[in-house]
């Protein structure tokens, strides 16, 4: 048979995909390894997508979604992001996954470089890769308390630099970016003329510090911003996000969004109009379950004396595992999830800096989730 194409080989493998499928054959597992809502889906977000089925709202939607969709993301971004947009700005994706690769595909060609988080979420890589462009990871190390260095920034820059990625909340570190930092990561940006992609799934889970989209900020228009509503609204199937471009692009989204996926779903895109319109006592009642699971993770882990990153946002935490893994802590989740029936993702998967590190998905049962952390081994 003919070859695939020759850069398909570099394309990294999903290190957290391959504890999932590991787990799907083995019984009674605790599952703390992806990141998935135990959440319900709010009634009203259901019936929404329930009666589009009804009435048969399953044709085709203009590329960028549903005109009542994207108008009530325009005006949530206006009410919580402080970002004004034109709705032509507003582009309704398959999940925040076809989001990241959708702005990374604009902006980046063959030799290109981009500027990943390590640790880091591996779409980011991943989809560098699959564009034949090159991940340049810069290093988010507890000595800097997780926080990007603007000095690492500097010389990891190149001619070929293009694209800076920025995650807050962070995907698997649950890092939190003030107004300062997210400042500092702008300049940077435009002493080097880059272009951001900002990730910003976990925008409604922050504990104690407010979410700031790095695109409020922007006064050049350099900031592609990615959300979802898989998170929030526990709507991980439904497969709905959107990318906020800056202005002008609107012809050229067009005909990417038609080339790629023509549009998503009709029902899908009217319950999202629920979701983001309708009451959000569910998303405070989730915040709080995640916000309370972690007071107790970390409660049970201090006791323990297992050392770990406390999150200010997501629903994830960062325990170090480097104690007991041997220096391959991919090996070690493996082993784990077979002796002690519990699934982690293993820290490797999220870049080089996450070896010796686990990260543990707090949208779970409190009885699992602080059964889970019992079976870790002692220091």
């Amino acid at each position: 048979m003919p070859s695939l194409s020759s850069h398909i080989a570099s394309v990294p493998a999903s290190g957290i995909r391959r504890i999932y499928e590991i787990a799907l054959d083995v019984d009674d597992v605790i599952s703390l390894g992806v990141g998935e809502p135990d959440r319900p889906v709010a009634p009203h977000i259901l019936a929404a997508g329930a009666q589009a089925w009804r009435d048969d709202l399953t044709n085709y939607s203009a590329n960028g979604g549903i005109a009542p969709l994207r108008s009530a993301i325009a005006e949530k971004l206006a009410r919580e992001n402080r970002m004004t947009v034109d709705v032509e700005q507003v582009w309704v994706t398959m999940g925040a996954t076809q989001g990241l690769f959708q702005a990374m595909r604009l902006l980046l060609g063959a030799g290109d470089e981009v500027l990943v988080p390590d640790p880091g979420y591996t779409t980011f890589t991943m989809n560098a890769r699959l564009l034949e462009a090159l991940p340049v990871p810069y290093s988010l190390r507890p000595d800097r308390g997780f926080a990007p260095d603007l000095d690492e920034l500097e010389r990891l820059v190149t001619e070929r630099t293009r694209v800076l990625i920025v995650n807050s909340p962070s995907n698997p570190l649950g890092i939190v970016y003030d107004q300062a930092q997210l400042r500092g990561l702008l300049d940077f940006a435009r002493r080097h003329d880059l272009w951001v992609v900002s990730d910003e799934v976990y925008e409604y889970f922050t504990y104690g510090q407010r979410h700031v989209s790095i695109a409020s900020l922007d006064e050049d228009d350099r900031v592609f911003s990615v959300f979802s509503l898989s998170k929030t609204y526990a709507m991980t199937g439904a497969r709905v996000g959107y990318l906020v471009t800056p202005p002008g692009l609107a012809a050229t989204m067009r005909t990417v969004q038609e080339a790629a996926i023509s549009c998503v779903g009709m029902p899908d895109q009217y319950a999202a109009v629920a979701a983001i319109t309708g009451d959000h006592q569910h998303v405070a009642d989730s915040r709080e379950h995640y916000r309370t699971n972690l007071e107790a993770a970390c409660d049970l882990l201090d006791r323990r004396g297992i050392r770990y990153l406390r999150p200010n946002g997501a629903f994830y935490l960062w325990v170090d595992v480097s104690f007991a893994s041997n220096g391959d802590v991919a090996a070690w989740a493996e082993h784990f999830l077979i002796r002690d029936r519990v699934a982690v993702a293993p820290g490797s998967a999220f870049g080089r800096s996450g070896e010796g590190w686990i990260r543990i998905c707090l949208a779970a049962r409190k009885e699992d989730l602080l059964e889970g952390l019992r079976r870790l081994p002692a220091p």
